[in-house]
């Protein structure tokens, strides 16, 4: 059983270090083949694993980073000053090979940027997009670009296609992902410059099943494997699921709470109603890889809990097992 070495920011995100911490311990206790490095400061996360009463171990161990990039700072100038900060120490770590992957909940732009600066791009890859898994009414949908790429171009949503095809294909067991690209309606001759320009090439790529435009409205339903967006649009299609996802929750329980007749009701739906509602639960998938990078970079959400940060450790098996980084390598290295 090979072990798979993931280097976590410690420092990253709302409720770090503990739920960091927590959930580190979590996937520890899950999952026998991995190794933590918990990045950042050391007299803290000493603290935090005295509180669980564990401690350094042959698989659990601590790199010392004295710096935090703040979710305000300007994520540049950030990686280039605070050398010693968690984020910039555990890219560092992926970079020399002494970790398989990267997982933080940290600044969302600094992870980007040093994504890139740091750890680097695979020969071939143009852009490197973020790519959650979604919920939908047929199981998960992988929503690629969600935040890194704003200003990318018809040949760099061509490439999330490919890379989105691999992720499924190798890591959910999508034997042939259908792929679509979102659009304001279905008909070919729609949409703004970058998705005219870039439907015909999806549409001639031979490696991909494209299936063409997908609306908004038809992603919950599953609809498509892979859905293919700039970032802006895929950032706001991401926040809207969560928000939406959220008040849902709270208008059901509202509801089965307001009358005598609604509660007896409750108490006999609640098992399943928990059970369909944990499928929706965008924690269960942990966080957003990076790909198209010289080794795994997850992003997970800035208010992460402990369950988030155990299931994104737990998804870098899959994928060193899969040698994601390794059919990407080679997809480009035999041409476009």
């Amino acid at each position: 059983m090979d072990t798979v070495k993931v280097a976590v920011d410690a420092m990253g995100g709302d409720n770090a270090p503990d739920a960091v911490i927590e959930g580190s311990l979590n996937a520890l206790r899950l999952k026998k083949e991995i190794e933590v490095f918990l990045v950042g400061r050391e007299d803290l996360i000493k603290e935090g694993l005295a509180k669980r009463n564990a401690h350094e171990g042959e698989r659990l161990h601590i790199v010392p980073a004295t710096e935090v990039i703040e979710m305000a700072e300007p994520p540049v100038n950030a990686i280039r000053r605070k050398k010693d900060s968690s984020i910039v120490v555990g890219l560092k770590l992926l970079k020399a090979g002494d970790a398989d992957a990267f997982v933080s909940a940290g600044s969302t732009g600094a992870i980007l940027v040093g994504g890139q600066l740091v750890a680097g791009r695979i020969k071939g890859v143009k852009r490197a997009p973020l790519a959650p898994l979604i919920p939908t009414k047929k199981g998960v949908s992988l929503l690629i670009d969600c935040g890194a790429n704003v200003d990318a171009r018809a040949e760099h949503l061509l490439q999330f296609a490919r890379m989105g095809s691999v992720y499924m294909r190798d890591i959910m067991g999508v034997k042939e992902p259908r792929v679509a690209i979102v659009n304001i309606g279905a008909e070919e001759e729609k949409g703004n410059a970058l998705v005219k320009e870039t439907y015909p090439l999806l549409k001639a790529c031979r490696d991909i099943h494209f299936i063409g435009s997908i609306e908004a409205r038809d992603i919950p339903d599953g609809a498509a494997d892979v859905i293919v967006c700039e970032a802006f649009v895929g950032n706001v299609i991401l926040k809207l699921y969560e928000g939406l996802s959220s008040t849902l929750v709270d208008v059901i329980k509202t509801g089965l709470m307001s009358t005598l007749r609604s509660k007896i009701g409750a108490a006999l739906a609640l098992p399943a109603l928990k059970r369909t509602l944990k499928d929706f639960d965008t924690d269960v998938y942990g966080g957003a890889p990076l790909l198209g990078l010289n080794g795994l970079v997850v992003k997970t959400h800035g208010s992460a809990k402990a369950i988030t940060i155990t299931n994104s450790i737990i998804q870098c098996i899959a994928f060193k097992q899969q040698d994601i980084n390794g059919k990407i390598q080679r997809m480009y290295h035999e041409g476009e």
